[in-house]
């Protein structure tokens, strides 16, 4: 499986050499080789921590989470934490 997802890769090998190369987060500046996935648009990056805590920003700022939003953010924090 691809560490880095590349929106709109046109094939196979385009996704196995974007796992070679160097992609940095445009939020937190890391590099794919530190974190756990990294979704690649155009023109910006996003690591898989980075998108979590913008879904939880957006989920809490409306201040009630659903039910189903919280046991999303649940497992998400509750794995980060062990």
């Amino acid at each position: 499986m691809a560490k880095v997802v590349k929106l709109g890769a046109k094939n196979k090998q385009e996704k196995e050499n974007d796992d070679k190369d160097l992609v940095y987060c445009s939020f937190c500046h890391r590099p794919n080789t530190q974190v756990l996935k990294m979704v690649q648009g155009p023109g910006v990056n996003i690591c898989s921590e980075c998108a979590m805590i913008a879904v939880q920003y957006l989920i809490l700022n409306d201040r009630m989470p659903s039910a189903e939003a919280q046991q999303i953010l649940d497992a998400f924090w509750g794995k980060a934490k062990r």
